[in-house]
């Protein structure tokens, strides 16, 4: 099977391949969940959340380090404490890898969806409405537009109730108010233009 021309879809399917193989659920949550969902931009990574079973955190990232390439000295303990695992694909593609834990990480990778990136080959990305949860708790600038972008693209046809339980959980628990906000204004300023 021939590699994807794209760089980025090259990483995102080394990825999958890798996590497939190591019975370890993923999501992609980052620019290709975008491209997919919102408005098409450039990115330089790929994003993924995992859930690795309790105490099988080592073994499992051990195994990682082996066939990507850590970007940190000290990779496995940076990931352990901080957990997200920062490697490089073959080629030099950046993969930020993001240790999820039991709660809304098993509902976002029950959610996700297969995006077929060509060639035959499918990947798992996040769910629209998990990539607006995941934009709003982070709430920079560009997350802000990706937001409107999967607003504007996907309408309606949103689970508007599922992005509001969650966003509300999450101000709850960091105290952050406007992670609610992020999402509820542009919904209701682009359903007022929508008609």
């Amino acid at each position: 099977m021939k590699k994807p021309a794209n760089p980025q879809l090259r990483a995102a399917w080394e990825v999958h391949k890798f996590f497939t193989r190591a019975k370890v659920p993923y999501s992609i949550i980052g620019g290709i969940a975008v491209q997919h969902w919102g408005e098409p931009r450039f990115t330089r990574d790929v994003d993924v959340t995992v859930i690795i079973p309790a105490g099988q955190e080592d073994v499992v990232l051990k195994r990682l380090f082996s066939v990507f390439r850590p970007r940190i000295n000290a990779a496995l303990d940076f990931a352990l404490k901080h957990r997200v695992c920062l490697v490089q694909t073959s080629d030099g593609y950046d993969i930020d890898v993001s240790l999820g834990l039991p709660g809304y990480e098993d509902h976002l990778l029950s959610r996700s969806v297969d995006y077929d990136i060509g060639g035959g080959r499918v990947i798992k990305i996040c769910s629209a409405e998990d990539l607006i949860i995941h934009k709003a708790v982070a709430g920079r600038t560009q997350d802000l537009s990706d937001i409107e972008g999967v607003i504007v693209r996907q309408g309606k046809a949103l689970d508007r109730r599922y992005v509001m339980a969650w966003l509300k959980e999450f101000a709850r628990a960091t105290e952050t108010p406007e992670i609610v906000r992020r999402f509820k204004e542009p919904w209701k300023r682009l359903q007022k233009y929508q008609g």
